[in-house]
């Protein structure tokens, strides 16, 4: 698998990370700046989705 497949992979379970209210400390990638870099960015933008209307 190459980087490109790795860095949306990686953005994907950022993403659904904070969905799951898992806290950004759970970032599986700490030997990968690249890799942690694209899992936070995932993050960060599940976080900043707009909220539904309860």
């Amino acid at each position: 698998m190459g980087f490109r497949e790795d860095a949306v992979r990686a953005r994907e379970a950022g993403y659904a990370a904070a969905v799951a209210g898992r806290p950004a400390t759970d970032c599986p990638h700490r030997g990968d700046a690249l890799l942690r870099a694209a899992w936070v960015r995932g993050y960060v933008a599940a976080e900043q989705r707009p909220q539904p209307e309860q």
